[in-house]
């Protein structure tokens, strides 16, 4: 590690859970974020202020004047531009050694397929069902550990699944692939803005915790938060054998 990254990366050494060797794996790790919006900007912001190495973001959106209320990665100054190069552009003013590869793209099981099987850690920040199940499907099939994020309203959530546990459930063990969900949107139901920073916060804890084996991570617990009473609740969650995606039979 060079003198510049042990100043810039000083109170992370300083943590007895991470220490020198902890931070070396951060700087050494790619994480793959899906989604660059309410969850993914301050994912990708202190993923890129930790010393993440690589980091991928893909998203076919572009920066409205709607986001800016909430997606902290974006400013005025880049409306219109896709989401994932201003992403990138705030990345770098931040830690310009992060490697940012942007990818203008709906994220399909073809694609995720190849890049999940390229990263480290997988951050689910998008905002329905089907690309869900896609990420969660790639990250059993390629063993990479899962970090969930979601948020509408005032409320909360965010789980890891981690297929290298055998304990761990997957996403679809818990929402299966073959129930009807109501897909809620920000532009129907509206977001309180802090909401997402605090989950996204979430989101960036449990990637740098799993990437560098500091603290316990949320593998088979789903936090949910309150943001209304500012309550957190925990519920444990067990891999389902009848599971489509990850059970005994599949």
């Amino acid at each position: 590690m060079k003198d510049d990254q042990l100043l810039r990366y000083s109170r992370h050494i300083l943590l007895d859970e991470i220490g020198i060797e902890g931070q070396a794996q951060i700087l050494g790790s790619h994480a793959l974020i899906v989604g660059a919006g309410g969850l993914g900007s301050p994912v990708a912001l202190y993923l890129g202020s930790a010393g993440v190495g690589r980091i991928t973001v893909v998203d076919h959106d572009t920066v409205d004047m709607t986001n800016l209320q909430r997606q902290i990665a974006h400013t005025m100054a880049r409306v219109g531009q896709p989401k994932v190069l201003s992403a990138q552009t705030a990345i770098g003013a931040i830690n310009p050694e992060v490697q940012v590869t942007p990818i203008i793209a709906r994220a399909d099981a073809a694609l995720l397929d190849k890049l999940v099987a390229q990263a480290d850690v997988v951050l689910d920040c998008c905002d329905n069902f089907a690309t869900r199940h896609a990420i969660n499907a790639a990250c059993v099939r390629h063993r990479k550990p899962l970090v969930s994020g979601a948020a509408i309203r005032f409320d909360g959530q965010v789980c890891v699944y981690d297929p290298r546990d055998p304990d761990s459930p997957c996403y679809a063990c818990v929402f299966p692939p073959d129930t009807t969900f109501e897909e809620t949107r920000c532009a129907t139901m509206g977001v309180f803005a802090p909401l997402v920073g605090i989950i996204g916060a979430l989101q960036a804890a449990e990637a740098l915790k799993l990437i560098c084996g500091a603290g316990r991570p949320l593998t088979g617990r789903l936090l949910m938060l309150d943001g209304r009473a500012m309550e957190f609740t925990e519920v444990g969650i067990g891999r389902q054998a009848s599971c489509v995606v990850c059970g005994t039979a599949h």
